[in-house]
């Protein structure tokens, strides 16, 4: 046996339209509706200036390489996404992660741990962090890609980079 449900409009509680079909697939959210997990505002930036370290200690990778979102609700998420290539030279150990304003999201190790084992060679690695941050705050958050190395030297922005800032409803 089959049902179908038909409707043009889904209510909540109070009578007030939350959800409304066109007749052709198509559903509209209504204005001051507000909904778990919908994407409220889409920051991103890109940069394709190579940067590399020798720092024992996280660095940024650039000023370039950041996003500056301003959450419009306490409650509600920011979900980060980056994009970039590491190059290791030579036997080294690069470690990265995202900080917002001044707190690393990372663990002491960062986020992500990439190794090049072999002496005399260069490999490249393309590379990603995400991480769904709930900086319970409405004021301006800026976020950025570090950096470090715990052995040699590692150029972490090799081609076009890019970081993205997602605002979701919580």
């Amino acid at each position: 046996m089959t049902s179908i449900l038909k409707v043009d409009q889904l209510q909540d509680s109070g009578g007030n339209a939350i959800i409304t079909s066109d007749g052709a697939g198509n559903f509209t959210y209504t204005a001051g509706a507000t909904g778990m997990g919908k994407v409220l505002q889409v920051i991103t930036a890109t940069d394709a200036t190579q940067r590399s370290t020798s720092s024992g200690s996280f660095v940024t990778a650039s000023n370039t390489l950041s996003v500056s979102i301003t959450p419009s609700s306490a409650s509600n998420k920011i979900f980060i996404e980056t994009n970039f290539t590491a190059w290791l030279d030579g036997a080294s150990e690069a470690q990265f992660t995202i900080y917002r304003d001044a707190t690393n999201l990372g663990n002491t190790n960062g986020m992500v741990v990439l190794y090049n084992q072999a002496s005399g060679s260069q490999i490249t690695i393309p590379t990603g962090m995400s991480y769904l941050d709930s900086p319970s705050s409405t004021s301006a958050l800026t976020y950025q890609v570090y950096a470090r190395t715990t052995a040699g030297s590692v150029n972490f922005i090799y081609g076009i980079a890019s970081i993205t800032a997602f605002e979701i409803a919580g």
